[in-house]
């Protein structure tokens, strides 16, 4: 720590290099767009516009639910957005101002309604189709503690402990420790809570669990950050069999796949707009119908 200089802020903070570290070239202090660019429109009512992060995973493992348990009104198509600078085109902004997937079209009725924010998502389609969000008092608030209590903690696991432990130009000491510090103390509190529970609400599965899993899931099977072993995540017991048990729902493995770039091409769909596109639209069967 003593070999970083002193850092002393201005009176007054200005623009005038970029942040640095992977996505510095699409970080900037104002909204709005940077360009024209309509969004694409399916034939489906739900128009999903996402990228598989941990919050895009969010809405395409509940949507694969919600058709799981035979609610047909909740076909979708499932465009990607790139976080390249994709998110800055007039579309987007218009269907999510602050410019960040996923963000959510729905068309059913008689004018459309825009939906963003990952959690205001899945509270949005749990309401319009009843499910995944009980209805008794005591769970239903059990519910939305723990979606809230994602929506809250994840920017110290995302925007702290990843950005600065795999993201940032520089490794800082104090900033690694202290965000390492709090996202072990939010595995405790999860692993504490999922010690007498099957799921966070209880023993019912909702969109609580839709909402933690992708973050704290994917952590605690060192699939985020590469910061696994640094964070000894195989301690957090009760994590791992509550993350081992939604991962074998077949409906959160089509979810995962969904707007998916990376990983093994086979577990890569691009686009969503029928269910039959994992079976032939995967991009290992792409690349072979390109090839031939």
């Amino acid at each position: 720590m003593t070999d970083i200089p002193a850092y002393e802020p201005p009176k007054v903070w200005t623009w005038n290099k970029e942040s640095g570290g992977r996505f510095a070239s699409i970080n900037r202090p104002i909204a709005g767009p940077t360009h024209d660019k309509e969004l694409p429109v399916g034939r489906h009512p739900l128009q999903l516009y996402s990228l598989a992060t941990p919050n895009g995973v969010k809405v395409t493992v509940m949507l694969e639910e919600l058709l799981a348990a035979g609610h047909k009104g909740a076909e979708y198509d499932a465009w990607l957005i790139k976080i390249d600078g994709n998110q800055f085109g007039s579309g987007f902004v218009a269907v999510n101002p602050n410019s960040k997937i996923p963000a959510l079209m729905d068309r059913s009725g008689k004018e459309p309604i825009r939906v963003f924010e990952s959690g205001s998502i899945l509270v949005y389609l749990a309401e319009k189709f009843g499910a995944f969000l009980p209805t008794d008092v005591k769970t239903r608030a059990e519910t939305f503690s723990w979606l809230f209590w994602q929506m809250g903690s994840a920017p110290y696991l995302g925007g702290g402990f990843g950005h600065f432990y795999a993201y940032a130009p520089t490794k800082i000491e104090y900033a690694i420790d202290r965000f390492a510090m709090e996202v072990k103390r939010q595995l405790d509190v999860l692993d504490r809570r999922l010690a007498d529970n099957e799921y966070l609400a209880g023993d019912v599965y909702t969109i609580a669990d839709m909402a933690v899993w992708p973050w704290y899931g994917g952590l605690a099977k060192g699939l985020l950050y590469g910061g696994g072993e640094f964070l000894s995540v195989q301690d957090y017991k009760n994590v791992q069999r509550w993350t081992d048990a939604i991962a074998a729902r077949p409906a959160v493995k089509r979810g995962r796949m969904v707007n998916r770039t990376w990983g093994e091409p086979s577990s890569q769909l691009h686009e969503r707009h029928d269910a039959s596109d994992f079976e032939s639209r995967t991009q290992d069967k792409v690349a072979e119908q390109t090839a031939s």
